[in-house]
């Protein structure tokens, strides 16, 4: 019959159903369910008082607030969202795990970049806007590119077009602006890129060509600045010209068999549920530990839902300065979200409670899973770019469409992003692998998620043997010896800044 129920730490009080059951059913001994429950649902195992803690994970996600009987159905109403962890109160450095899974490989077919930073899993023609007023004539010329010129070089795979809502009408001075700008300062320098980004300027912008590129890389070779141009013909033929100058280039880079330490990899869950914490995430972080052990960069993210097992994250930070700045990241975050008159419980959305997820505690103790047991060498600010090897956490909002965007400009090349509810979320700079949390997902959608974890609910595979799964899936896409259902489709999300600062 399989599992009814998961059950996760020794010492929670309520377990997961792993499908809905009815009234009367017997889930386990002496436990009977007191009315329908539905799948990936809490139940309590034993009676819990007005005002005690509901135990999951082996961590209060709230306080009841009303009494629960054994057997009762135990949804989002019924918790009092617990007082965040202290910042100023973190251990670090206390729980270093060293002794990591062995990866079955540690190489992977990429292409190596001039700059000498993280190899590419795909050759993109970039092209990086200065503002949104380029963008109507810039995505005509991208049409045009694709379907006259890139047939002609088949060793590149697509032109991106970053295309975003910036650059004029924003306060560009303002401290926060340092997030966007560095967004599309580091978007230029992407791997996937090949040093040859393409720039479109209109010319009276607040982000000036010197703002965003480097003195070296701001030459006429680069840029395209519309109002130098005599009209629209002649802006789309500098852009096609210069377009077809950078494919030649861009067409000579060829796949060679490189070291996983060029990799960085982004780990992103959206439209999670009750599954995704006990299935796709650790899964995730199995893999990832086993990246981790062969070199590579994994960066998993968003702030919100790494908030209340902050004090978690902590103790693997390798030393105090890394740990500082964790603390100094969610604090800023506390303050951003404070402004708008919010806090963290904004975050779960409606599908999320249909999943199963009653807060987010619950969802933050589940997203974390993601990250494996790896030691956290390094905390990157929004849009920075990692310094160090090994795994890190970027602060980045928990929204998918940031998230990811800031992940690519922290130089991500590859992204997998677990999913309960589903999603066909994708990115066009860097393929993104999907791994569902339960079967019904991939029953439903099997043509959307190309990694499925839900054989660990019912205990027909483990943990281990999925993330295994996964890392040899991640090699395989990062080579180009598969393509993701997003790539294969062309389902791509739009590249979305984070931006905090002031628009005028």
């Amino acid at each position: 019959m399989g599992n009814r129920y998961i059950k996760i730490n020794e010492n929670d009080n309520v377990a997961i159903t792993v499908n809905a059951i009815s009234a009367g059913t017997m889930i386990m001994e002496g436990i009977v369910a007191n009315q329908d429950i539905p799948q990936g649902h809490k139940i309590a195992l034993y009676p819990i008082p007005e005002g005690g803690a509901i135990v999951r994970y082996g961590v209060t996600l709230g306080y009841a607030k009303q009494p629960i009987e054994k057997g009762d159905w135990i949804n989002e109403h019924m918790l009092e969202l617990p007082i965040p962890p202290s910042l100023d109160e973190m251990k670090f450095g206390t729980n270093l795990v060293t002794d990591l899974p062995e990866p079955p490989a540690r190489t992977f077919m990429g292409y190596p970049n001039p700059d000498g930073g993280y190899g590419g899993t795909r050759n993109i023609l970039g092209i990086v806007t200065t503002v949104q007023c380029v963008t109507g004539v810039l995505n005509n010329a991208v049409k045009r590119i694709k379907k006259e010129l890139l047939p002609k070089y088949p060793n590149v795979d697509d032109v991106v077009a970053i295309n975003h809502a910036y650059g004029c009408g924003v306060a560009i001075n303002a401290p926060e602006a340092v997030i966007p700008i560095r967004m599309l300062q580091n978007m230029v320098k992407h791997p996937n890129f090949g040093g040859e980004t393409m720039i479109i300027s209109l010319g009276c912008e607040k982000l000036t060509l010197e703002m965003l590129l480097d003195e070296e890389y701001n030459i006429q070779e680069n840029v395209v600045t519309f109002q130098n141009e005599m009209g629209h013909v002649a802006i789309m033929e500098a852009i096609m010209n210069m377009a077809e100058n950078k494919l030649k280039k861009l067409n000579k880079r060829v796949r060679v068999e490189l070291p996983l330490s060029q990799l960085c990899i982004g780990l992103q869950c959206g439209g999670s549920d009750a599954f995704s914490g006990v299935t796709a995430n650790p899964s995730a972080g199995y893999a990832a530990d086993m990246l981790v052990n062969a070199g590579a960069t994994v960066m998993f993210s968003e702030v919100t839902e790494v908030r209340d097992g902050v004090h978690i994250i902590a103790e693997r930070c390798v030393n105090e300065e890394v740990g500082k700045k964790l603390a100094d990241e969610m604090k800023w975050y506390d303050q951003y979200l404070n402004n708008g008159q919010v806090d963290r419980s904004a975050n779960p959305t409606p599908g999320n409670k249909e999943g199963g997820l009653s807060n987010i505690v619950e969802k933050a103790m589940g997203s974390i899973a993601k990250s494996g047991a790896s030691p956290i060498v390094e905390v990157l600010s929004p849009g920075e770019r990692p310094t160090k090897k090994g795994m890190i956490f970027a602060a980045t909002p928990a929204s998918d469409f940031v998230c990811g965007s800031c992940q690519l400009s922290s130089g991500m090349t590859l992204q997998v992003f677990m999913t309960g509810r589903g999603t066909p979320y994708g990115l066009e700079a860097a393929p993104v692998i999907k791994v569902c949390s339960r079967d019904d997902m991939i029953n439903m959608w099997q043509d959307l998620i190309d990694v499925n974890a839900g054989p660990i609910a019912t205990g027909e595979a483990t943990i281990q043997e999925i993330g295994t799964l996964l890392f040899n899936e991640i090699i395989d896409v990062a080579s180009g010896r598969k393509h993701t259902f997003a790539e294969q489709y062309e389902i791509y999300n739009d590249f979305t800044l984070f931006n905090p600062a002031p628009i005028t």
